[in-house]
């Protein structure tokens, strides 16, 4: 066993033993958070949502990585119907760490693709000058920031995968 929670080479082979299952669950995760961030975000235009500011030439690509990223980190919370997995008292702290941050990635993603003068808690803190003069420049760091937490829970999600298999029971 490895000291480290995390792998390539674990991650790529959990993700070469997926089932039509969990690819199922990655293809439909990733459209559903697109929608979930980018509707309310209108970073996909919408007659429910609007925004202040124009979206940014990088809200797209930085929504589509978040989709992705968190389709995948979706996908590792379902598992083959053939694998029990074995009932432990606590939860393992590699998966529980990859839950937490896809979670915060998830959040931050919101806030990084966000109208800045449309964000009520921003605009409480800093004013409406104050969100597109400080805020407005901060949410490319945060997108990336957000992408780096996916795709650190992922690794750490689909490492812990394969590092500890379990057998179908008979």
């Amino acid at each position: 066993m490895s000291s480290s929670p995390r792998s390539w080479r674990r991650a790529g082979t959990a993700l070469r033993a997926w089932r039509s299952g969990q690819w199922t669950v990655a293809g439909a995760g990733a459209p559903a958070t697109a929608v979930l961030v980018g509707a309310p975000t209108d970073v996909l235009p919408n007659p429910l949502f609007g925004r202040s500011v124009p979206v940014q030439w990088w809200n797209y690509p930085a929504l589509a990585v978040t989709a992705a990223l968190a389709g995948i980190v979706l996908s590792t919370c379902v598992h083959p119907p053939a694998v029990r997995r074995p009932a432990s008292p606590a939860p393992q702290p590699h998966t529980a760490d990859g839950g937490r941050l896809g979670a915060v990635g998830g959040v931050l993603s919101f806030f990084a693709v966000g109208c800045p003068v449309c964000n009520k808690l921003v605009l409480v803190l800093l004013g409406a000058s104050g969100a597109l003069t400080y805020w407005t420049p901060l949410q490319p760091l945060l997108a990336v920031l957000s992408a780096g937490l996916l795709a650190e829970a992922a690794l750490r999600r689909l490492s812990f995968e394969t590092e500890c298999p379990v057998t179908p029971s008979a």
